[in-house]
């Protein structure tokens, strides 16, 4: 059986497009959260069948390689990374997909840094060790699509949706030259009009099947 892990933040843990105000209305993760069978991995899974094992890592919040001053520093993906590698290994095929969070205003960094950012995640994942013959995974690298319109999302992602059109092309070049696989997610799905960020149903369907196909040519 061939192990993938999925490590991305909160459109990898499957969070539902909702318009509210989080200064009204406490966010409670379980309620925001898509069934399995909907989420991306879950329809991934699905489509690849019984020789694969799909592992979930998706934290909202979660970005590369920022600890977060408001939401905390367990958003930061780096530090976890590593651990996570180990606890779940032995693994075949790591999936990363995040950035969409780096986009925040209070963290003032560019598309170019992100890519980079990255590749620093890239850097851990090759050697970690943790595949069935002590080397390192495989790795593909997703870039997430551009943000749509924004809701309540707008006023800390201000500046954000420009620099997410720049996203895919830094990605590309960053995965090329580190050797790894790579999957532009804009040309899959948009994120949703609701808010902006996050992936409807039907995207997640959409995604779900183009990885599936695209893990099929890796492992």
């Amino acid at each position: 059986m061939k192990t993938v892990l999925c490590y991305g933040d909160s459109n990898t843990f499957g969070w539902n497009p909702v318009s509210f105000d989080p200064l009204d209305t406490p966010i409670v993760l379980g309620q925001h959260r898509f069934d399995k069978n909907k989420r991306w991995t879950g329809i991934m899974a699905s489509e690849l069948g019984d020789g694969y094992h799909i592992i979930e890592e998706g934290l909202p919040g979660r970005t590369t390689v920022w600890s977060d001053p408001v939401e905390g520093e367990d958003k930061n993906g780096e530090k976890y990374l590593l651990p996570c590698l180990l606890s779940h290994a032995p693994i075949d095929l790591v999936l990363l997909m995040l950035g969409t969070n780096d986009l925040k205003m209070r963290f003032s960094v560019t598309a170019f840094d992100i890519a980079m950012s990255i590749g620093a995640l890239i850097g851990i994942i090759k050697g970690s060790s943790t595949n069935m013959e002590g080397k390192s995974p495989e790795i593909l690298v997703i870039s997430p699509p551009p943000l749509g319109k924004l809701s309540e999302f707008g006023e800390f992602l201000e500046g954000g949706t420009e620099k997410s059109k720049k996203l895919a092309n830094y990605y590309q070049r960053i995965s090329k030259q580190l050797g790894c696989e790579f999957l532009d997610a804009g040309k899959v799905i948009e994120s949703s009009p609701i808010d902006g960020v996050h992936f409807e149903e039907k995207e997640h369907t959409k995604l779900g099947r183009a990885l599936a196909d695209k893990v099929k040519t890796i492992i």
